[in-house]
């Protein structure tokens, strides 16, 4: 693909995407988007960047890989111990107060998080009356995490993380061993509602105590940001917390003004 077109052709690709399937990338940081784009198209040897096109637009099929490359899914169980230790000491406790605990995790990927949070809501004596909402832009991904399946090549790292961010039982409690994967618990599953939800077009569709959405900002540019940090307000209850990931922050954002930040962590509290 010639490097001086790359940019016209990749703007023109995403208002393809926009007006024919609904997924707005615009306002995603251009470096890293722009790198995964062309990544694909080398990978799937396509000639030019037409034909490109045109498989994108022709074959939903197709889309559904594009999204898949082009979205980030990296992810772990009980990643950054650090946050997840301070959930379980200090935020989960406080939403035990309710009579009814709802949480959004927002770009949720394979789910991993998901069911960190519902491992640590079951510890706490939590899990029986909580609901986890856990969404993603990418459907595929999304059919995975409903799996609750683990590669057992992970089990070691992830259990690592768990008694890092202060598990209180044995990490194999949690998932049955079938070959190369472990199955997580089907009482954790019964917990997590899996769904496809666009933070850019999508609106608010519950109102929340806690909201996880940790690195998936960062690939955005500031407007969009702004947008979504909106949406969130709108659906967090007041005292309710909001979580974002090591490299993001809500500060300098249209409402940070109803937030305090916690202590240490990327964690603020809705104040207003």
């Amino acid at each position: 693909m010639n490097s001086e077109r790359n940019d016209e052709h990749i703007e023109t690709l995403l208002s393809d995407i926009l007006e024919i399937y609904g997924y707005d990338f615009t306002g995603y940081s251009r470096a890293s988007l722009k790198r995964r784009i062309v990544r694909l198209y080398e990978l799937d040897g396509f000639v030019s960047f037409a034909e490109y096109r045109y498989k994108i637009r022709t074959e939903p099929g197709y889309f559904n890989r594009f999204l898949e490359q082009i979205t980030i899914n990296v992810t772990e169980m009980f990643r950054d111990p650090e946050f997840h230790k301070t959930l379980r000491t200090e935020i989960m406790p406080r939403l035990g107060t309710y009579p009814f605990i709802r949480i959004w995790i927002a770009g949720c990927s394979t789910g991993e998080e998901a069911y960190s949070v519902a491992i640590f809501l079951k510890e706490l004596n939590l899990l029986h009356k909580s609901l986890i909402y856990a969404t993603d832009i990418n459907s595929a991904v999304l059919e995975n995490a409903a799996q609750a399946m683990i590669p057992l090549s992970k089990i070691k790292l992830y259990t690592e993380n768990y008694i890092a961010a202060g598990g209180s039982a044995n990490f194999s409690d949690y998932y049955t061993a079938n070959y190369s994967l472990g199955k997580l618990n089907d009482e954790l599953k019964s917990k997590i509602i899996f769904s496809t939800h666009n933070l850019v077009t999508d609106h608010s569709f519950n109102e929340f105590q806690l909201i996880l959405c940790r690195n998936v900002v960062i690939y955005f540019d500031r407007p969009l940001q702004d947008k979504v940090f909106e949406l969130f307000d709108g659906s967090l209850q007041q005292f309710g917390y909001l979580a974002l990931g090591t490299k993001e922050t809500l500060d300098f954002s249209r409402v940070s003004k109803n937030y305090e930040r916690l202590k240490g962590v990327k964690i603020w509290r809705k104040i207003h």
